[in-house]
């Protein structure tokens, strides 16, 4: 139990001397090093010991008070003072930059375009497959129909491409319009082409009808006997009523001698 009490109290006064040398600080001025740092920092002062310096560091020596980091500090400081007027300049651009964007920005994400253009693309895409309808109808074969309704998806693609678009009204309106453009003049070769393919139909059922057509000569020229005798007679009883005729009103023909 002594024993125990002992080397405990032994532990405590090592703490205890071991923490009294842990928080005691000594002081111990040393010139040359403060020379040095001086010299470093602001360029005044002198290093020291002169003989070491000027043996062993006479370059450094020289130069040292001349490359203090005060000038350095004094030098950057008036150029970041330089750069402020530069720094707005810069920051006004941007800004304004940036509320170009914004509007850049709007303008691309407002279909504005469609809005004024729409009605005329879609009436002229109704009767573009109004008219790809009227194709079998006309006589067309099923691959012309196909033909023309494939050229009907792309300028669909293309209307929906172009709504979907990142660009600017003024550019998209461009693009409606040419799709307008295209979309009328395929239109217009649709309509040619229907119309010859009617009236190719037309001629056809024309020529079709006169050849199944069965001629009777001989009903034909009874026809233009009766015609002939019914004129006939219409002139020899205008002849009897006039006086101007011979006996039963039979036609006289004065031969000469």
């Amino acid at each position: 139990m002594k024993r125990t009490f002992l080397l405990m109290a032994i532990a405590v006064v090592t703490a205890s001397a071991v923490h009294a040398q842990g928080v005691s600080v000594t002081y111990n001025h040393d010139s040359p090093k403060q020379n040095q740092v001086t010299v470093m920092e602001t360029g005044a002062g002198a290093l020291s010991p002169d003989l070491y310096y000027t043996l062993l560091h006479n370059s450094y020596k020289k130069s040292a008070a001349a490359k203090n980091k005060l000038s350095f500090r004094t030098l950057a400081g008036v150029n970041l003072y330089n750069q402020v007027d530069e720094a707005e300049a810069i920051d006004s651009a941007l800004v304004s930059r940036a509320k170009i964007e914004a509007l850049n920005v709007a303008d691309r994400q407002v279909d504005l375009a469609w809005l004024a253009e729409s009605d005329k693309i879609n009436g002229q895409m109704e009767r573009f497959k109004r008219n790809i309808d009227r194709i079998l109808p006309a006589g067309g074969t099923p691959d012309d129909r196909e033909r023309w309704t494939e050229y009907y998806h792309v300028y669909q693609s293309a209307i929906k491409a172009t709504r979907d678009a990142y660009m600017p009204n003024a550019q998209r309106k461009k693009e409606y319009l040419r799709i307008y453009e295209d979309v009328t003049r395929q239109n217009g070769i649709l309509v040619r082409y229907l119309a010859r393919r009617q009236n190719a139909t037309m001629t056809g059922n024309l020529l079709n009808a006169t050849d199944e057509r069965n001629l009777n000569k001989g009903s034909i020229v009874r026809e233009a006997v009766n015609r002939w005798n019914e004129s006939r007679f219409v002139v020899r009883g205008s002849q009897s009523d006039s006086g101007t005729g011979g006996g039963e009103g039979d036609e006289t023909v004065n031969r000469g001698q």
